[in-house]
């Protein structure tokens, strides 16, 4: 759209213009404003860690929001109890109060503990199975917006009819269930996919696995598009297949870091050549970027728009938020303006202007 927005009170009062096509956007020196970017999936980033606790919370939606996220989960790693609680207690201010130049904290993704102890990934080896009670105990320190849950442990299929009938979004993820396992736990209320093809059973043409469940039968997911995490390939598959998949970064504290040691949860990882793994190689969460994230999905041969869905309109359909991830009158004013090359020259958060970060 060629045109104007009017920002009142941090949403959009009005927006004035007329559609133009995209090959005149990307070839024209004007500027290109889209939604904000929203991640529902994010560990850290600016080198500090969400189960730090303190102020890393406030330090890491900062950071992020220099490279165009307006709005975030902040995402637990599985650890003992009293450290999620912790990690928790840190986030309820921002869950309710968005300080100057920083994303805002929409609550908590509950990635850990209750997911498979053998597809741990990067998580470290606290893993336990949940109850309704152990969950809404948690939920009533911070707002609890997404869990993550391994359906094949004992009593995760009921839980997760018991979450859904409370309002919870359950994701499927760090899960070594079967296809069988995933197909139950969509019918059970399951509403997606923990960073599709990681730490879950992949896909083989007999035993399809929850990989297979995912792009089978599945309304929404999420998945890592820093093209290290998943192959090209595999992400067009998905997206041929699954009509919600949207995109997350993964990010941990070595986000927008140089190459070196950072945290993740009880971890430190290593941040070179633009991944972050654990001393054995494994993948420990990424270095990814929202703003990045819409430039890979663009150069894997997305349009704009589409793109712009994927790292925008579709995380905030999951959680059910009308009014973020669009541009469009009553929504916040959350956007980001880019230039011809998809690089970042301003972002908006609820209507207050913030410097994006330098170019890499």
């Amino acid at each position: 759209m060629r045109g104007r927005l009017d920002i009142v009170d941090g949403r959009i009062a009005a927006l004035w213009g007329v559609a133009v096509d995209e090959a005149q956007v990307r070839g024209s020196a004007l500027p290109v404003v889209l939604p904000g970017f929203i991640d529902l999936h994010v560990h850290g980033g600016g080198g500090f860690d969400t189960m730090a606790g303190g102020s890393a919370l406030q330090h890491m939606a900062a950071q992020h929001a220099r490279h165009g996220t307006t709005a975030l989960l902040a995402t637990t790693m599985t650890a003992p109890r009293d450290e999620i609680e912790a990690a928790l207690r840190a986030a309820a201010p921002l869950c309710s109060h968005r300080p100057p130049g920083t994303a805002r904290v929409l609550g908590v993704h509950l990635e850990g503990p209750y997911i498979a102890p053998d597809k741990l990934g990067a998580q470290p080896a606290f893993a336990t199975t949940a109850t309704l009670a152990d969950v809404l105990a948690l939920h009533a320190i911070a707002p609890l917006r997404l869990i993550t849950i391994a359906p094949e442990l004992p009593g995760h299929l009921a839980l997760i009819v018991a979450l859904r009938a409370q309002g919870f979004v359950v994701q499927i993820g760090h899960s070594n269930g079967s296809y069988e396992d995933g197909v139950a736990a969509l019918a059970a209320g399951a509403s997606g996919f923990t960073h599709l093809f990681n730490a879950m059973s992949g896909l083989h043409h007999r035993a399809p696995g929850l990989a297979g469940a995912a792009l089978a039968h599945a309304e929404r997911a999420e998945i890592i598009p820093d093209l290290l995490h998943v192959h090209p390939g595999a992400i067009l598959a998905a997206l041929r297949c699954i009509p919600g998949l949207y995109c997350v970064t993964d990010a941990t504290a070595a986000a927008g870091m140089p190459d070196g040691r950072y945290p993740l949860g009880r971890h430190t990882v290593s941040k070179c050549l633009g991944g972050v793994r654990l001393p054995d190689g494994t993948l420990a969460g990424s270095t990814l970027t929202m703003d990045q994230a819409l430039r890979n999905l663009v150069g894997l041969g997305l349009s704009l728009a589409e793109a712009s869905r994927r790292t925008a309109t579709l995380a905030a359909d999951h959680l059910g938020l009308a009014d973020r991830g669009r541009l469009q009158p009553g929504a916040w004013a959350d956007a980001v303006v880019l230039d011809a090359e998809l690089q970042l020259r301003q972002v908006w958060v609820e209507g207050e202007c913030l410097e994006p970060a330098g170019r890499p």
